[in-house]
């Protein structure tokens, strides 16, 4: 990196996180604090919800995801539309009625104080682990990249967040969120711009998607029912629609983004903005990651992105068999670059059929080099990551982009991880807040007294979030371990709230129950592989109802409670 790419690096975060602090300063009460003071226009609404979901982690994994498994895993926001309607119809307006800080308020009206504990409980532990995922995933990946000191990386990115989050609350995190947004809109159009840009000459989009599709990098649908692909059609469509119902319906993180909406109108509205641009953003980055895998037709590649795994065998007696591997690996690239190059001549239909069929042979040989290459890395040192989705796209910034873009490009990463793990604090601190600490405090304070409560939590939960960071060991692909992390426990909160709306006889004590027993099936489900996690969100949700409507049927005395709010 060059002084250039620094400059605009730590300029751009330090302005976040200087204009967040300025103009967010003034809360006066908890309202101000965790509803923005209901200040928010629908644009706001929207982007601020679009940012807390698009972390580092999409930004960093997903075109690795594409440059190695194609556009297959937009599937999995297939079901995003769908939820989003849902929500604006039934769990918005009753919201909005009950003028709640938290979604797991209106659980305590439905059901009783220790079914809305619960429900708060279990989103705090699942987001928590996410909010230091949000901090570790650019922060290990920047560090193994660039050589920068990884727990230094961890503290840094989560002091910037507990700074102007601690001061400005909700209204701070919609301020940044829309400087953030931009910064990662124009850093990724530039990407996109800059990749294409670098392809030969003759090579026109069409030719490199047709270089692609070769490789089947284009195949967006999997119509198939089996459980052995994790991202197909009804993976999406189903299990997906669950997550992103538990996800935008009942996690604080994102309830409180659309609740600081100026009306239910605006909330409304900014919802459906996030829905409809959230797929083709998406389509977007995965293609980014598809043009990256085409330009890697042209120019060499490493045969593992993370440098890791090459620093730790040239140190071992592997070394000449890796060196092996890749002089075979830079041979097929050579093959690849002239069969690549053939492309841009006009050939008839059967020549070109005859080229994307020996460019896909190529392929599969490099992929089984990099497989040999992973199980060398492996015997080397086991803990070292030989799934290198998420290095390859930062590999590609930093060995190709010019001076002032690398630094625009990292600054994209880094705004995402703390716009995310800003949303996640301010909704951790106000669930402690609001459903444990104030709901449970005799004799009632102040709303100053909440107010510093909120603040403080807000630290402590920032202090923990930078631990589990420090202490995270890296997964398969970051992006799946926080969905898997969110589909263990959505599935059951998602059914808890629909027992709450719909199944009206089903009281408190059958739900705590059954969401105590669904809770634990879920994750020895997870730990056992039963199925793709996708699925846990149906499973669980579809669990905990069964479970719950089972138990009130084998109830004789049913207990009294109030009954549901309908929307």
């Amino acid at each position: 990196m060059e002084v250039l790419d620094f400059i605009i690096l730590f300029g751009t975060l330090a302005f976040i996180v200087i204009y967040g602090s300025l103009k967010s300063r003034k809360n006066e009460n908890v309202n101000d604090f965790i509803r923005g003071g209901n200040k928010s226009e629908w644009w706001t609404v929207g982007l601020s919800v679009m940012a807390t979901q698009a972390s580092a982690i999409t930004f960093l994994s997903t075109p690795g995801q594409a440059f190695h498994d194609g556009m297959g895993f937009v599937q999995f926001y297939f079901g995003l539309p769908i939820a989003i309607i849902i929500i604006c119809v039934v769990f918005l307006p009753i919201y909005h009625r009950l003028k709640v800080y938290t979604a797991y308020e209106y659980l305590e009206s439905r059901f009783d104080l220790k079914t809305r504990t619960l429900t708060a409980s279990l989103f705090l532990i699942q987001r928590s682990l996410a909010a230091g995922i949000t901090i570790y995933a650019p922060s290990i990946i920047l560090s193994a990249v660039l050589g920068w000191n990884l727990l230094y990386l961890n503290i840094i990115i989560g002091i910037l967040v507990i700074i102007y989050t601690v001061t400005g609350g909700t209204q701070a995190v919609n301020v940044t969120q829309k400087q953030q947004m931009a910064v990662i809109l124009i850093g990724m159009i530039i990407a996109f711009i800059m990749i294409f840009s670098f392809l030969p000459e003759d090579i026109t989009f069409n030719k490199a998607m047709k270089i692609a599709g070769a490789n089947n990098k284009l195949d967006v649908l999997d119509f198939s029912f089996s459980f052995d692909n994790r991202y197909t059609f009804w993976s999406g469509i189903i299990g997906g629609t669950f997550l992103a119902l538990s996800y935008f319906g009942t996690d604080q993180s994102q309830v409180q983004r659309y609740l600081s909406g100026r009306s239910l109108r605006e909330s409304q509205m900014g919802l459906i903005f996030n829905g409809i641009l959230k797929v083709p953003l998406q389509f977007f980055i995965l293609l980014i990651g598809v043009m990256v895998f085409v330009f890697y037709q042209f120019n060499y590649s490493p045969i593992n992105f993370n440098p890791a795994g090459k620093i730790a065998v040239e140190e071992s007696e592997y070394a000449s068999e890796f060196e092996t591997l890749e002089t075979q690996l830079k041979s097929v690239q050579d093959k690849k670059k002239n069969l690549a190059n053939q492309f841009s001549m006009d050939v008839s239909e059967i020549e070109s059929q005859n080229l994307q069929s020996k460019l896909k042979n190529l392929n599969t040989q490099e992929v089984r080099l990099r497989d040999d290459a992973k199980t060398i890395i492996s015997k080397v040192d086991s803990k070292i990551e030989t799934n290198d989705k998420d290095y390859v796209f930062i590999h590609f910034i930093l060995n190709n982009l010019p001076r002032g873009l690398v630094g625009l490009l990292l600054a994209v990463i880094l705004s995402a991880a703390m716009s995310s793990t800003a949303s996640e604090l301010n909704a951790l601190a106000s669930t402690t807040t609001i459903d444990l600490y104030r709901r449970n405090r005799t004799p009632e304070m102040s709303e100053r007294h909440y107010l510093y409560s909120t603040k403080w939590f807000t630290l402590g939960w920032g202090i923990f979030a930078i631990i589990v960071a420090c202490t995270a060991n890296l997964f398969d692909n970051l992006i799946q371990l926080v969905n898997i992390i969110g589909s263990i426990f959505y599935g059951n909160v998602l059914g808890i709230f629909l027992l709450a709306f719909f199944i009206t006889y089903v009281k408190s004590r059958a739900v705590f129950i059954a969401a105590i027993i669904t809770q634990i099936i879920v994750i020895y489900g997870y730990f056992n592989d039963w199925m793709p996690y996708l699925w846990l969100n149906l499973f669980g949700c579809g669990l905990v109802v069964m479970i719950a409507i089972l138990l009130q049927a084998l109830t004789k005395k049913p207990t009294q409670n109030i009954e549901s709010v309908q929307g």
